[in-house]
């Protein structure tokens, strides 16, 4: 039991570090501001908000300087879910922001 706690432990610790270096560094080239601006188009449904929103042009904006298979990367990780983010709605952001998403992604 001591053994799987460490493991957790190192676990949370590597996600709080990789998190709080992505609020200063940006993750695949978007900002926390570009981040914030397309949570809405990409959050999971809830009663409250059964549908996404359209991505916003400062969402799109910010999606064009973003490293777009770098994002890709994410598509099945644990990490978009925990964040409240739709990983299909995601993947489906570049063509709705009129760009074109990386072919193996």
């Amino acid at each position: 039991m001591g053994r799987n706690f460490k493991l957790v432990f190192v676990l949370v610790v590597a996600m709080a570090v990789l998190l709080e270096g992505s609020r200063v560094l940006g993750l695949c080239n978007m900002s926390d501001e570009g981040f914030a601006s397309c949570k809405p188009a990409v959050a999971k449904a809830t009663p409250e908000k059964p549908n996404p929103e359209k991505p916003t042009p400062e969402c799109c904006e910010a999606l064009k300087g973003a490293d777009l298979k770098c994002l890709c990367g994410y598509k099945n990780s644990f990490i978009l879910p925990s964040l409240g983010i739709d990983p299909a709605l995601a993947m489906a952001l570049p063509a709705k922001c009129n760009l074109t998403p990386p072919a193996d992604c």
